[in-house]
């Protein structure tokens, strides 16, 4: 039996990982600090035999027993939100921690999984977003303490495979929504919902023109899977390519929520990205993988996940 460690394995993409990991046969422990995580995340594991937890922050040494097979490494706050308040804690899970883990993948002969981000990319000048493209970032805006934290993870892990012989893999995530999010995590899905289910006007950051490109929580990890089988060392985005403006995603909220609120506009905070759209030529040739949900699918599921959260009909 394959073991895997996953760190932030309580959140919301690494929670859902650690269920697949464990149906693919994977004996899985999740560590996890709860800065942003939730215990609640698992509680669906909470009977696997083949299933642990550990709360920890992995920015520290961890010492775990026995083999281990990969390591991989979701453990970050991910929203704006989180930056603003918590910048340290940000910068040191892309950072110590990625030193810690990728420290004890060499002791133990793992593979080491890192999970990057499309914010790699800052605010594009190119679109859509190729994995040659080296990004256009402002190192030390608001932003930065999650970009450039992601940015120096790749450049150490990559430090790890070239000095170590570390076997790695590095995955840009572009923006994924799905059960588990949190509702005040002040990413654009848990704002809408949960702003269309209270009746409560829709915020909307700039002129609503910006585009973002949302991929379902289940595609992202099987694309993770499919990742983890192929021997590839360099970036692979992964994501959705089907780009929307944020207004059209607006009245998509509405018009599947069914409510009556109106669009309101809010300053467009600094930095924020004008465009975001993959480019998953590599990942389609590499992993065989492409998207399977639909946009309109996967937020009547995520709907129906928030509606349970508030109690609402």
């Amino acid at each position: 039996m394959k073991r895997a460690l996953v760190t932030g394995g309580a959140g919301f993409v690494a929670s859902h990982l650690c269920e697949r990991l464990i149906k693919e046969g994977f004996e899985v422990i999740a560590a996890d600090s709860l800065i942003t995580g939730d215990k609640s995340n698992l509680s669906g594991l909470k009977k696997e035999k083949k299933f642990s937890f550990i709360e920890h922050d992995v920015s520290e040494p961890l010492n775990i027993k026995g083999k281990l097979d990969w390591i991989y490494h979701f453990a970050s706050p991910a929203s704006p939100i989180d930056y603003l308040e918590l910048p340290i804690d940000t910068m040191k899970a892309g950072s110590f921690a990625v030193y810690q883990m990728l420290e004890l993948a060499k002791k133990k002969g793992s593979q080491f999984f890192f999970a990057s981000t499309s914010e790699c990319y800052g605010d594009p000048e190119e679109h859509p977003q190729k994995e040659t493209y080296w990004g256009h970032v402002n190192p030390i805006g608001p932003r930065a303490v999650y970009d450039e934290a992601k940015r120096f993870g790749e450049a150490m892990t990559s430090a790890y495979l070239r000095y170590f012989k570390v076997r790695v893999r590095i995955i840009r995530i572009f923006n994924t929504y799905g059960p588990r999010m949190r509702l005040n995590d002040g990413r654009v899905v848990p704002n809408f919902v949960s702003q269309a289910l209270k009746g409560e006007d829709l915020t909307v950051y700039g002129s609503g023109k910006q585009t973002r490109s949302f991929c379902y929580v289940s595609d992202l990890v099987d694309g993770v899977i499919r990742l983890s089988a192929v021997n590839y060392n360099r970036p692979v985005n992964v994501g959705n390519p089907t780009e929307f403006t944020i207004m059209e995603f607006a009245k998509k909220v509405l018009a599947l929520t069914g409510a009556r609120s109106r669009i309101v506009y809010m300053p467009l905070p600094e930095d924020d990205p004008k465009q975001r759209k993959p480019d998953i030529t590599l990942a389609k040739k590499l992993l065989k993988w492409s998207p399977k949900v639909g946009l309109d699918q996967g937020m009547k599921l995520t709907i129906e996940f928030f509606k349970n959260k508030m109690g609402v009909d």
